[in-house]
């Protein structure tokens, strides 16, 4: 059957629609995080307790990503990404009315369900939008998701300051998501729009994901190992090993956070100019030298410096193994972003405890050493990449 190619108005809409999911995304993770304190103190939790409440999220987020793959692949994207978006407000919810804290750590897993089934299916349909768009576009959907999660943080900490309580505000943002969600259903693209499908292919026997799928999520795991370490440890690192006040060492992650996000939003020209295998060498490069010249001067400023550079180069890195993974094999993008997904959410959480291992061992500058090299070695391997020639 011969599909007709999308117009340009269609392909504006699906675009915007990709872009909403995002932010949807980082929307719901940005406003829960906000909310944390609230509801620590609200469960009178102690910080190990609220530990074993915040595993829940991971451990619902990789279950949700190990049957996702499969049902993208079969149902097509559009059709698993707009009913979790739309469960995605709802499950916001659930954490403010949680009664104690196994009751937390249940809400929590069926919130990290929904985000990690929300998160593959729309990684999967923004490799459709960006092969009907035949120019790089990935970079600019995960730039939102910042974008997402710096918007909910924000509105969760004026409702904080406030004094509204954490039920009005997830079911504020929950409303302003399931809105959203609504808007993105009615412009999202059909997968039956993507020509890279090959239908009777679909129809029969799935090949085995290959090692190279496997070496995809490696890369994703080395660069999610630096995300989670600058997230938990670069304030640690300036305030204890290099004396900054509290307030100094608050403006590292923030410098990361901010470079990170500049960096995606101009990673799609990046990427049409030097090409993926070049964008991600010098990246990695980038990523992994700029830390290591910090810890090695040891300074405050540099320390703030280092990790911009590691949050500029890391920038790129992820959206272009997203979309390697996707494009690859069609017929099976969605299991091929589910594990690289899941090997890459398991560096966000490892990230933090290798360091924290490390630096009982060693100290936390040397520790901090350990995501630059993995960066460094990601610039090698960036030749994995390469497109196909299939």
């Amino acid at each position: 059957m011969t599909i007709t190619a999308p117009d340009r108005a269609t392909l504006l809409r699906a675009r915007l629609a990709v872009y909403g999911l995002f932010m949807i995304a980082g929307m719901a993770l940005g406003t829960w995080t906000s909310r944390i304190p609230a509801i620590k103190d609200r469960l009178s939790l102690s910080d190990g307790e609220l530990s074993l409440g915040l595993l829940g999220i991971a451990a619902g987020a990789i279950a949700g990503m190990q049957v996702v793959g499969r049902l993208v692949d079969r149902y097509g994207s559009r059709r698993v990404m707009i009913p979790v978006a739309l469960a995605q407000g709802v499950v916001l919810l659930l954490p403010a009315y949680a009664p104690s804290l196994p009751a937390l750590a249940a809400a929590m897993f069926t919130f990290g369900v929904v985000h990690g089934v929300l998160d593959v299916s729309m990684n999967a349909n923004a490799v459709v939008v960006e092969r009907a768009h035949a120019r790089p576009i990935m970079s600019s959907f995960h730039a939102v998701f910042s974008l997402g999660g710096f918007a909910g943080a924000g509105v969760g900490g004026l409702f904080a300051h406030a004094q509204a309580s954490v039920p009005v505000t997830f079911g504020t943002v929950g409303v302003v998501i399931t809105a959203m969600a609504v808007v993105c259903a009615r412009w999202a693209l059909p997968d039956a729009f993507d020509a890279g499908r090959d239908p009777q292919r679909e129809e029969g026997p799935q090949a085995r994901l290959g090692g190279w799928v496997l070496f995809l999520g490696v890369l994703s795991f080395c660069c999610l190992v630096g995300e989670g370490a600058a997230a938990d440890w670069s304030s640690v690192y300036l305030v204890q090993d290099l004396a900054a006040q509290e307030s100094v060492g608050a403006v590292g992650y923030a410098a990361f956070s901010i470079m990170m996000t500049a960096g995606r939003l101009a990673g799609d020209r990046l990427t049409a100019r030097f090409g993926p295998v070049l964008l991600v060498r010098c990246c990695g490069a980038l990523a992994g030298t700029g830390l290591l010249a910090a810890l090695l001067i040891g300074h405050q400023l540099a320390g703030v410096i280092g990790f911009g550079l590691f949050g500029a180069g890391l920038s790129c890195i992820i959206p272009q193994v997203f979309s390697a993974a996707g494009h690859r094999d069609p017929a099976q993008s969605g299991r091929a972003l589910a594990r690289v997904a899941s090997l890459g959410y398991l560096g966000l959480l490892a990230g933090p405890v290798l360091i924290g291992a490390a630096a009982e061992l060693t100290s936390l500058p040397v520790a901090l050493g350990v995501p630059a090299v993995l960066a460094l070695f990601v610039a090698l391997a960036a030749p994995a990449l390469r497109p196909s020639r299939g």
